[in-house]
């Protein structure tokens, strides 16, 4: 028999099964809200286990709001109310930042975000989660777990001077795709990771929600127990003889300063290939580079220089430890001394829903994670991904550039071009005979079914406020005319990016019998799931379908019947079921209360 993947061996259960098991830590942040009141719809009073839940205010802090305002104070008072023990408040940093805390080797991890995943850095199972099943957890304790496939990722030797781990991931998500692990573990192996600091591991788990992982884990090694000074944890580890459905090999040398060009995070290029493109607004920070590494980086370059006038350079380091070290360090005098904003931690700049909002028509250059339209507030500005070597230079030059991709001479394995980002123009039409034809549009992001700048604006526990607002980034026609009993066909990676559950809420609400895809981002499946709405993973059922045809389907035979032709589905397991026929896991939970 096989060895265990590491993923195997923290679920307990061979790739495939559905397991339930109950988490180390549950994360929450600004959700915690809406989470609050779901909790209670299922007929929550008391949280299960007030030591499970770690919580977060980051993601507008400071409030921008009084809205906002008013629900961080629900939320400290139900921290004290429960006698929740792991607590940030406002400004203390941003959640998957101050998980280092807490995560240790061997534990099982999730949280109410896609970046979750960080914390394998860790050497934990850390895995996103939506709103509605955090709220389940508080008031069960366990969730359900699909074992996913492990892919193996085998580094070898260390990065040449001038290139980063961001370099690196934007590599890897450049060579196998946003939707390239989707589904799935990635392992961290080879010589190569013992020139990874825990902050480069931190970049690299982080960035493995936008390769649509479920999540990447690194070994315990010296590394790791040099930073958590000796406190070990339980560690675990993939068996030598273990199966994967994927094995790369990266020599570390090879990889050049990297760029993800608009408007999708596989859009991967060299930064020599891009240099020259204008930008007029840059970003160095967030849960993705905002370490005190990251921030020397950029100090160590912007040191005695200005950014051109008209220019907007933003500085959030990840957490407020980061924020007096910098200072200690004097790096936060160079970056003012260079005409830069240093704001608090927060996750506002890269959500869209804080401060530095960018202006339409201009390029922003970011350490963030993701480059969707709209994704810093605005969907006319573009967005390129970076690391915060290639970032500060670009703010001095006013242009994307980076020295170190023409003096080094690296060498790019693959240069790949991303697929951008479908539009379905105002005059189109695509329902026909009530099903929505999306089949060609690929990666259709949560950014666009509900715009992030409204995630807490309107709480995914109000669908019947969701609904005008769904797809308007992507069909303006789609929230007018959806109607009870519709279907939607779409291509690959279906609700990728954030773990904002608002879009599946809205399509529950809305009626939609249906949604059948190529291929399904794994968080959006588990919202949709616990919304009570089935998605069905066929590919030639997408592939045949033409606008017009009549369709049907069948859960209980697993068949959908596309203009008289039938295709099979396998059924869900017994217990998912049960969650789908309840109409959701709230009406599921509280049914069996």
């Amino acid at each position: 028999m096989a060895g265990q993947t590491f993923a195997e061996k923290i679920l307990g259960a061979h790739t495939g099964s559905i397991v339930f098991r109950k988490p180390d830590i549950v994360l929450s942040h600004d959700n915690t809200s809406s989470i609050e009141k779901v909790f209670s719809k299922m007929g929550g009073e008391s949280v299960a286990d007030p030591g499970q839940l770690l919580i977060v205010l980051d993601h507008n802090a400071p409030p921008t709001n009084s809205n906002l305002a008013n629900n961080y104070q629900r939320i400290r008072d139900f921290v004290k109310e429960q006698g929740v023990g792991h607590f940030h408040d406002v400004g203390e940093g941003i959640c998957h930042q101050l998980m280092a805390k807490y995560a240790r080797p061997g534990m099982l991890i999730v949280g109410s975000d896609s970046h979750t995943c960080t914390a394998g850095a860790f050497n934990t199972f850390a895995a996103g989660i939506d709103r509605t099943e955090t709220a389940g957890l508080w008031k069960k304790g366990d969730c359900w777990f699909r074992v996913p496939e492990s892919i193996k990722i085998t580094l070898h030797g260390k990065m040449n001077k001038g290139t980063y781990a961001k370099d690196l991931a934007l590599y890897i998500i450049g060579t196998i795709g946003a939707s390239g692990a989707d589904y799935k573990s990635i392992e961290y192996h080879g010589s190569g990771v013992a020139s990874l600091s825990i902050a480069d591991r931190m970049v690299l788990a982080n960035l493995a929600s936008e390769m649509g992982a479920k999540n990447a884990v690194f070994p315990a090694d010296d590394v790791l127990s040099r930073y958590l000074k000796g406190d070990t944890g339980n560690p675990a580890w993939a068996d030598g003889d273990a199966v994967y459905s994927q094995e790369i090999e990266i020599e570390l040398g090879d990889i050049a300063p990297m760029v993800a060009c608009p408007h999708q995070v596989e859009n991967v290029k060299s930064v020599a290939d891009v240099s020259g493109v204008k930008v007029a607004q840059a970003l160095i920070g967030t849960c993705t580079n905002g370490r005190i590494e990251d921030l020397r980086v950029a100090a160590s370059i912007l040191k005695g220089k200005k950014i051109p006038k008209g220019f907007q350079l933003l500085v959030t380091p990840a957490s407020r430890e980061i924020y007096l070290q910098a200072i200690s360090e004097g790096l936060a005098e160079i970056f003012l001394n260079a005409g830069a904003n240093l704001l608090s931690p927060s996750c506002g700049p890269c959500l869209g829903t804080g401060q530095g909002i960018p202006a339409d028509g201009i390029n922003v250059i970011s350490t963030a994670n993701r480059n969707f339209p709209g994704r810093m507030g605005n969907k006319n500005a573009s967005i390129y991904l970076a690391s915060p070597a290639t970032v500060a230079w670009s703010a001095i030059a006013g242009e994307v550039t980076n020295p170190d991709a023409k003096k080094t001479g690296l060498k790019v394995a693959r240069k790949t071009e991303g697929k951008g980002k479908a539009e379905v123009k105002p005059e189109e039409n695509r329902y026909a005979n009530g099903v929505w034809c999306y089949c060609d549009v690929d990666n259709l992001d949560t950014d666009q079914m509900f715009a992030g700048n409204l995630t807490y604006e309107i709480n995914s526990s109000e669908p019947e406020k969701i609904k005008p607002h769904l797809f308007k980034g992507f069909d303006t026609k789609f929230a007018g005319q959806v109607t009870k009993g519709d279907i939607l066909f779409c291509g690959e990676n279906f609700g990728c990016g954030s773990s904002r559950e608002h879009p599946a809420v809205g399509l529950a609400f809305a009626g939609v019998r249906a949604v059948i895809v190529k291929s399904v981002s794994r968080i959006f499946f588990r919202s949709a799931i616990n919304q009570g709405l089935p998605v069905i993973v066929l590919p030639e059922a997408v592939g045949a379908y033409k606008p017009g045809n009549k369709v049907t389907v069948d859960f209980e035979k697993g068949e959908i019947v596309i203009a008289g032709k039938v295709f099979k589905f396998s059924p869900l397991p017994n217990r998912l079921m049960e969650v789908l026929n309840s109409g959701g896991l709230v009406k599921w939970i509280s049914r069996k209360s």
